[in-house]
């Protein structure tokens, strides 16, 4: 409602503002959108997008391969992309229409959505992780410098960026620019952090003739599985599923790469592949 009126100067009702706050969110959607349907066409997970004052969030989860991670990122943007030549098109036919002298508020409206649809775009790909952009960026790194290395090299570009966020706060006196900064800054901490878990795994040993049937990663060699009833550590791959203090069975094993858990029949079937 702040937002609506804060530009009710603009046209002479304030249903036009409220169309051009409704068209802010159906293009946020879009770009969410955009995410969710690439991450599932590539194998991944996409089952929430939360719309929220600062935008939208789509929560996907593709499998953990730098292309599949590039493409379900990329597509967001790549719908502001499409939807740019769009309205292009439509706001030069409304000013050979003569939309600015017969209908103003429909005209400053459409301009308006252009404006949105380009501002989005620009912010999204900057290369400021966690936004677009940035983990556009890390994608790309991950073909050359592996998932670890190139997610803190986009994390420490990341804290980069928001100093040069947090100064522009500071210059334009914008409460919400400094909420922004603080968003991105508590992303690229966990992202540096998340960076570490992964360089630690990379050096760890794997278990040959095992994979895991989601993201063909060999399993990690150690005691890194707990017996809920007698609390053992053991090597679940070791002794096929089975605890050896209690014989308690454990039918499915737990991926770190990916989440995803799968019977250990599967894992060994898939080494084929």
């Amino acid at each position: 409602m702040i937002e609506i009126d804060s530009r009710s100067k603009h046209y002479s009702s304030l249903l036009w503002n409220t169309l051009e706050y409704l068209a802010l969110f159906a293009i946020v959607l879009l770009h969410e959108f955009g995410h969710s349907l690439a991450c599932r066409q590539v194998g991944g997970q996409a089952e929430r997008i939360v719309l929220w004052p600062l935008g939208g969030v789509a929560f996907v989860s593709p499998p953990p391969r730098p292309g599949a991670t590039l493409w379900s990122i990329a597509a967001g943007p790549l719908v502001n992309v499409v939807l740019f030549p769009v309205l292009t098109g439509l706001l030069m036919l409304s000013q050979s229409s003569g939309w600015f002298e017969n209908s103003p508020d429909a005209y400053r409206l459409l301009t308006a959505i252009w404006y949105i649809n380009v501002g989005l775009l620009i912010f999204n790909i900057l290369p400021i992780y966690p936004l677009d952009g940035g983990q556009i960026l890390q994608s790309l790194l991950w073909f050359v410098l592996g998932r670890g290395r190139s997610l803190m090299v986009a994390a420490i570009i990341g804290l980069i960026g928001v100093a040069g966020i947090v100064l522009l706060a500071i210059v334009n006196h914008s409460i919400w620019t400094g909420v922004v900064a603080g968003f991105i800054l508590l992303n690229c901490w966990g992202g540096l952090r998340q960076a570490q878990v992964y360089l630690r795994l990379a050096k760890m040993p794997r278990r040959t003739g095992f994979a895991c049937p989601a993201c063909k990663a060999a399993p990690l060699m150690g005691e890194f599985w707990g017996c809920g009833n007698c609390r053992q550590t053991f090597d679940a791959f070791e002794t096929q599923g089975a605890c050896p203090r209690c014989g308690a069975q454990f039918p499915e094993m737990y991926c770190p790469e990916c989440g995803a858990s799968h019977p250990i029949n599967e894992w060994a079937n898939d080494t084929s592949t």
